[in-house]
């Protein structure tokens, strides 16, 4: 298919080499570029929408997500710690080291909160057990474990407002939210917030729209949902791959949805029928969403 393919009005295929584990889609608002990583390759890609042009810089062991830094370039945390990310060079630099292998369990998703400080949750390995947690990097370079408690952790966000957090433990089928603190940086207050029904797939990444409205990419589910602030499902757009990872708004008036997707862990079979498996989409959504935060270290 076509690089640029307009798969129906809403959605277009802007990029189509597909990525094994395409994740943390990010949008600079200055450059305006899409950066994202794909997590087993590994990788760091950056596409420029207007001009097509393409940069992607191979990184030393598996991404899980990334942020903007205020002083220029990415905070990312990979597998094992927190790094620094030179543009354009790619120099990475590493701020700590939080995890070992004995451990069972390496970063995975995560985002910078509104203060300026990057949140990142931990995997279980096996993605079965609960070991994993949620970390907070504040600006000196210091991490701090927030909660325990998950398999996969998956999705941050916060609500325009600041006052509730979201986060996925994907396994589990479940979205949570939390009380938060933009002061203290703190969580409080545990819920679910929604629960997926088993042919929904598995909720994935997530972000949140200038409406408060709350989007989630299904993995395994072929769809986006946008849930109001409520938790009631109020859209749902049907996406051309099996597994959509995650989401975030970007381009001129911050109205297009990006979406990442996987192409890991397919069949042969499977991707037949999922031929764009990996690609990244463009979709119109007609709501404004909101900027993502700058790590302030």
């Amino acid at each position: 298919m076509n690089a640029m393919a307009v798969l129906n009005k809403n959605i277009e295929c802007i990029y189509n080499k597909p990525a094994l584990l395409g994740e943390s889609p990010l949008w600079d608002p200055e450059e305006q570029v899409l950066y994202w990583v794909d997590i087993e390759k590994p990788a760091l890609h950056c596409f420029d929408p207007q001009t097509k042009k393409h940069r992607v810089w191979s990184m030393p062991t598996e991404i899980g997500c990334i942020a903007l830094r205020a002083a220029g370039g990415l905070v990312a945390a990979m597998r094992y710690g927190y790094a620094n990310i030179a543009l354009p060079s790619g120099e990475i630099t590493m701020i700590n080291t939080v995890l070992t292998d004995a451990d069972g369990v390496m970063f995975n998703d995560g985002k910078c909160d509104r203060a300026g400080r990057f949140w990142a949750g931990t995997k279980d390995l096996s993605e079965q057990a609960d070991i994993g947690a949620l970390y907070r990097l504040d600006a000196t370079g210091h991490s701090t474990e927030i909660t325990k408690g998950y398999a996969v952790s998956n999705g941050f966000a916060w609500s325009p407002d600041n006052t509730i957090f979201y986060v996925c433990n994907s396994p589990a089928r479940i979205i949570y939210q939390y009380d938060f603190d933009i002061g203290a940086g703190s969580l409080k207050n545990k819920r679910i917030f929604a629960k997926l029904p088993d042919e929904s797939g598995y909720p994935d990444g997530v972000t949140v729209d200038s409406e408060g409205g709350v989007w989630n990419a299904h993995w395994d589910g072929w769809r986006l949902t946008r849930y109001l602030p409520n938790g009631k499902i109020d859209d749902v757009i049907k996406m051309p791959v099996r597994r959509p990872t995650s989401c975030c708004f970007g381009g001129t008036n911050l109205t297009t949805l990006y979406v990442t997707s996987a192409s890991t862990r397919l069949s042969a079979e499977e991707l037949k029928q999922d031929p764009l498996a990996g690609c990244v989409f463009a979709v119109d959504v007609g709501i404004k969403g909101l900027l993502e935060p700058k790590f302030v270290g």
